[in-house]
């Protein structure tokens, strides 16, 4: 069974271009014919033949723009054939005919090609520049153009002719054109239009009708010309709620009022003098549109930037809401003014719970004061900042976020206010967290095998090559001094026994210093110096100057290895024959500085491919709460900081290295 779509398709048939550009011609010539017949209704015989409004070229140039430019070359000699068709009936002359349809063609042309490339189609007067471009090639250019070339035709005086002539263009291009064109163009818009919208524009209309032909035709000679100022409120009117079509549409109705009766000697037009009566006539409706124009021009402006900013916003909203991340907004107050549903669906609180200052209350006690503090920091200063702090959660959970903020500005640099995204890090935040604790695992094992080590060392080993001493020894001189060979041997024996005994108890003294355990730091530090000067042949500087004596030992032993590790590095990297070595204290706590005058390198911690020793100077430091800053530079040596905080009491320290032994 057919449907009733498919039985409409077998009974209209399908037209192609040829036949779809015939009928477009004859609806243009039709269209045209009827226009002039309009204009020719209109005229005014003084005894020269003037039209106060020749509608006919601005509607085949409306037609024209409406239409594809291909087609144009049909469009043009089917609309002139109508021009022509009306002036052999009103007995125009042919001398005359050939002039008019020569200046009008040249006028259609610069018209419709001007307007098409400068607006890039079908024109939208809907700003200032649009309704400019337009003017120019319509209104000023091709109105210029016409009245210029088609004074020939027309009998009378020219210069009366010519000003009569192009106001009588210009009019129409301000009024009759871009009136079909806003009617025709924006047919869409008409369709989805509102009732409300139809009965508005109905209302308007008639209202418009009604009092131009109160004022234009009813009134007779006799109308008072302040009666003229009645009509301002109804073309604001359509300027505010219709655009520049409404505007085009409304100056049309009284522009073709206004004209019929002064034609027939009807309104405040009706003078005795008919030069005079065309020339008031034409100002005032060049007057009466033009402003409306402008006026409509920047009403459609204003309205398409409004329309753009809600569509931005609404836009905004969209990929905020569906965003990832928690997304806040704030103003030049500081005060936050929106959050993305991402963020209320994390706190479970309501918008209006969050507005302004009402999001702290879901910060942690602890980190509220300096998440505060740099948010106002970095407010006042315009700059970007991320933070981390702890956001209570919609089941009461704090979870760690990391928060990055960024001022927003105009396009002329004025200040708005921040933007900031929020993630949830609380899951790398945990496994950071058993990273370090691994990490201090590892080095307090590390230490305890140390420890281990040097005793094994000291205490089995090195007995036990001073008992193999003593033995090699009671060998030698129990030898005959005949065996000259074989005491000589014993002799070699015995010498590397003791270098092995003093590189072993070396290597416990590095392993664990009995220095530090016994004596403290400084005098640690002072041997350790002296150590590597002797053995590897460089320069070791070390001065102490007002360190504190009653430190933690975790921290004694960090300060000692994080200097153990970087002189390690000074010989085997930086080919410096000086070293110093400062211990002291700063602003941060107590600190040590080590510096060589070195090669240096390129230092990058958070590189993955940064050496092992600086990340275990950095993993011994955040065990006790300090911090490492290296500054090296090629061929300028390198500067080594450790540093730990007063504040880091034994009992502080002590809970650290447990949560890491656990």
């Amino acid at each position: 069974m057919e449907t009733g779509r498919s039985r409409l398709s077998w009974s209209i048939p399908k037209l192609n271009s040829t036949s779809y550009t015939a009928i477009l011609a004859g609806i243009a010539a039709a269209l045209c014919y009827l226009s002039a017949k309009l204009g020719g209704s209109l005229i005014i015989n003084i005894p020269q033949t003037i039209w106060p409004l020749w509608p006919g070229c601005a509607v085949l140039v409306a037609i024209l723009l409406l239409s594809p430019r291909k087609i144009w070359s049909a469009l043009l000699p089917a609309g002139l054939t109508g021009f022509v068709l009306y002036d052999l009936q009103a007995g125009v002359s042919v001398h005359s005919i050939a002039w008019l349809i020569l200046a009008d063609t040249l006028e259609i042309l610069i018209a419709a090609w001007g307007v098409s490339y400068a607006l890039n189609g079908p024109p939208r007067l809907n700003s200032l520049r649009a309704l400019a471009k337009y003017s120019f090639f319509t209104v000023f250019l091709a109105s210029f153009v016409v009245s210029s070339i088609g004074i020939v035709g027309l009998n009378g005086n020219p210069w009366i002719s010519w000003k009569i002539s192009f106001l009588s263009e210009a009019l129409a291009f301000l009024t009759v054109t871009p009136a079909i064109l806003g009617l025709v163009g924006y047919r869409r818009i008409w369709l989805r239009a509102s009732r409300a919208n139809y009965m508005e524009a109905a209302i308007l209309i008639a209202a418009l009708i009604s009092l131009s032909y109160v004022m234009f035709v009813a009134s007779g000679r006799s109308a008072p010309p302040a009666l003229l100022y009645s009509l301002v409120p109804f073309l604001i009117w359509s300027a505010l709620r219709f655009g520049s079509t409404g505007v085009a549409a409304s100056a049309t109705i009284v522009a073709l009022m206004s004209v019929w009766g002064a034609v027939h000697g009807r309104g405040p037009f009706a003078e005795s003098d008919p030069i005079n009566r065309v020339m008031s006539l034409q100002v005032f409706l060049f007057f009466t549109s033009v402003p409306f124009m402008v006026l409509a021009a920047l009403v459609d402006e204003r309205k398409r930037a409004e329309g753009e900013l809600r569509e931005g916003e609404q836009r905004f909203r969209l990929v905020a809401n569906t965003a990832p991340v928690l997304i806040w907004m704030s103003g030049t107050d500081k005060l936050c003014n929106f959050f993305n549903q991402g963020w209320l669906t994390f706190t479970g609180r309501s918008m209006e719970d969050e507005l302004g200052g009402g999001w702290a209350s879901g910060v942690h006690p602890e980190d509220l004061q300096r998440c505060l503090g740099i948010y106002s920091a970095s407010f006042d200063s315009r700059v970007e900042f991320e933070m981390e702090y702890r956001l209570r959660r919609f089941d009461g959970e704090y979870r760690w976020v990391v928060d990055y903020g960024v001022p927003r500005f105009e396009s002329d640099g004025t200040f708005c206010g921040f933007i900031g995204s929020c993630v949830d890090i609380t899951e790398r935040k945990l496994f950071q967290e058993s990273l370090h604790r691994l990490s201090g695992r590892l080095i307090s094992a590390q230490e305890e095998e140390r420890v281990r080590i040097a005793r094994e060392l000291h205490d089995d080993f090195s007995q036990r090559l001073a008992l193999l001493g003593i033995g090699l020894g009671q060998l030698w001189n129990k030898l005959p001094e005949s065996k000259v060979e074989e005491r000589t041997r014993v002799l070699e024996l015995l010498k590397g026994t003791k270098e092995i005994s003093s590189d072993i108890h070396s290597l416990s003294h590095q392993l664990h210093s009995s220095k530090l355990e016994h004596v403290g730091l400084v005098s640690a530090l002072k041997g350790l110096c002296q150590e590597f000067s002797d053995k590897y042949k460089i320069e070791v500087n070390f001065a102490a100057r007002g360190f504190p004596l009653n430190i933690p030992k975790d921290v004694e032993l960090c300060l000692f290895r994080v200097t153990q590790e970087a002189l390690g590095n000074v010989v085997k990297h930086s080919q410096a024959k000086t070293a110093d070595v400062e211990l002291g204290v700063n602003a941060n706590g107590v600190c040590v500085r080590i510096m060589d005058a070195g090669r240096g390198f390129d230092f990058d911690l958070t590189n993955p491919g940064a050496g092992i020793g600086l990340v275990g100077m950095r993993e011994r430091l955040r065990l006790v709460g300090g911090g490492l800053s290296v500054k090296s530079e090629l061929l300028r040596g390198t500067e080594i900081l450790a540093e730990v905080p007063l504040a880091a009491s034994a009992d502080e320290v002590h809970v650290r290295t447990q949560a890491a032994g656990k």
